[in-house]
């Protein structure tokens, strides 16, 4: 799972990151409400873990302005506020979870996999199922209907975006973000060739999926 964790404790930051990356996710760090902001609208994670108090904005008006913009990934508070007001404004404010400070790491990474089991971004068996399709993301193996076989691993990264959100428009900065890295030089002709790629695998193993170009935005995974 791709995370954003935004945080201004940069000691707790560290421990996070360091037991979400054992657990094979890839974190994303930033310690500003508003240079969180920024990362949060580019749509490039499958979850956000967002504390309420933070330096230029905090927390929950991060989260609203997110929702107004319509970007809808999962958001865990982080908090010291544990008062059930506090919850109920959280949870209010557009949050899928919140967890108080102090909190047991094991405790945190109960509702990630959680929220990943709900939004099918996680699965216990890394196997990543849809329509006609499965997709093993620890041997990188797609198997359809007629035919199976091995993946790249930017192509399966790729798929796995799609997977994630069927029939939904996805941006191609978005994609570009998830697969390459918010920050990877990356030029955008090289989605174009790796959905290229994705389509040609999709048709050898006998799927009926396809990889719609919505024109001007980006792509969309759709039955055919």
């Amino acid at each position: 799972m791709k995370i954003l964790l935004i945080e201004d404790d940069e000691n707790l930051c560290e421990t996070l990151c360091f037991q979400l990356e054992k657990e094979h996710h890839q974190v994303d760090v930033c310690h500003d409400g508003r240079d969180g902001l920024d990362l949060f609208l580019q749509d490039a994670h499958d979850l956000v873990l967002l504390d309420r108090m933070l330096p230029t904005m905090n927390g929950l008006l991060v989260l609203k302005k997110a929702r107004e913009k319509n970007i809808n990934t999962p958001v865990i508070l982080l908090t010291a506020l544990g008062e059930l007001y506090d919850r109920i404004e959280g949870l209010d404010s557009g949050a899928d979870d919140y967890i108080v400070k102090p909190f047991a790491y094991e405790e945190l990474s109960a509702r990630i996999r959680s929220i990943g089991r709900r939004n099918g971004t996680y699965n216990e068996n890394q196997l990543l199922t849809y329509a006609d399709i499965s997709y093993d993301n620890e041997l990188r193996e797609l198997n359809g209907p007629t035919n199976s076989l091995q993946l790249s691993g930017r192509e399966g990264s790729l798929l796995e975006v799609f997977i994630q959100s069927p029939g939904i428009t996805l941006r191609r900065m978005a994609i570009l973000s998830r697969v390459w890295g918010i920050d990877a030089p990356v030029e955008e002709g090289n989605l174009d060739t790796y959905i290229h790629f994705l389509r040609k695998r999709l048709s050898y193993v006998g799927s009926r999926l396809n990889i719609k170009t919505i024109r001007g935005i980006g792509y969309m995974l759709e039955e055919t």
